[in-house]
């Protein structure tokens, strides 16, 4: 169990520090995921378009590609599309979402009210 002050989002590599001076170092597990490229700039964002009309976590590679968790029906629309998918095991590290944290920043949920950010 590890209880943090706050939330914190933990990679791949990172390290913890512990009270005497020693690191334990954060190792993700291999997951069953597929990467995705496009030989083309259009086929690659209309792939990128389908899989964020359906809200899937997404990693995006050194160079362009595409990784996800791997689906036969996601693996077949890539294909439809004009994407090489490639399935492998490997570290799956999603993009943050783009409103993560958003409620930090002047809410407090906690007590059931919010507060304004003049206040």
């Amino acid at each position: 169990m590890l209880d943090l002050a706050r939330a914190e989002r933990l990679g791949d590599g990172d390290g913890l520090l512990l009270g005497d001076g020693r690191y334990v170092l954060v190792r993700a597990q291999a997951e069953d995921v597929m990467d995705i490229v496009a030989a083309h700039p259009r086929d690659a964002i209309r792939i990128a378009w389908h899989l964020g009309n359906r809200h899937l976590p997404v990693q995006v590679l050194d160079g362009g590609g595409l990784r996800l968790r791997y689906d036969h029906v996601i693996e077949h629309m890539a294909h439809d599309l004009g994407g090489k998918v490639e399935r492998r095991m490997d570290v799956f590290t999603p993009e943050p979402g783009a409103y993560e944290g958003a409620h930090a920043h002047g809410h407090d949920h906690q007590h059931g009210h919010s507060h304004s950010h003049d206040e």
